[in-house]
């Protein structure tokens, strides 16, 4: 049985060492998650983990943390996903799914309006998230194509009044600094 529950500071370790063995041992998500934990985008109940109820082991990590939407006068705070990682060992068994679906409602219960990632077209879209640029958003830091930048849209109605107040365009989704090594 798998449960899904806040990350502890006593998790960080098992939390990196999920990432390496989740991204073939290459350490970019490992540092990121590392580099946000201690930045001022972290949102410490938005670092979710799912363990293993009987070994007690992490097999899972999502994390959402706070970026920005930029037009020419303004800017709009809201989230991303990213990194997600499941122990190789234990994916295709809705885990992933798991912790996505508990982070969205966690968001939507803080009062976030958005979430925004960058992720696979035939995935994100089960849980609600579609091509950001249809509403208007874009993205200059990341050259993806334009079927992976996604949004999901918690408050309804949030898009519509940003592309309203925004004159048709929405913004630029700004990653922090922290998302660069």
């Amino acid at each position: 049985m798998i449960q899904i529950r806040t990350a502890a500071a006593s998790d960080n370790e098992q939390i990196f060492q999920l990432h390496l063995r989740a991204f073939g041992g290459r350490k970019d998500e490992s540092e990121l998650v590392e580099r946000i934990r201690v930045s001022d985008g972290y949102v410490p109940e938005l670092s979710l983990v799912a363990v293993d109820e009987e070994s007690g082991e992490i097999v899972g990590h999502a994390l959402f943390s706070k970026a920005a939407i930029y037009d020419l006068a303004q800017s709009s705070e809201v989230l991303v996903l990213a990194p997600i990682a499941v122990d190789p060992a234990y994916q295709r068994q809705g885990i992933g799914g798991h912790l996505i679906r508990e982070g969205i409602a966690r968001s939507e219960a803080m009062d976030f309006k958005l979430i925004l990632l960058i992720g696979h077209p035939s995935y994100y879209p089960r849980f609600g998230f579609e091509p950001a640029g249809r509403h208007g958003l874009v993205l200059m830091q990341f050259v993806v194509p334009d079927e992976v930048f996604m949004v999901l849209e918690l408050a309804e109605g949030e898009l519509a009044r940003m592309r309203d107040e925004r004159k048709g365009m929405v913004g630029e989704l700004k990653y922090p600094q922290t998302f660069f090594a």
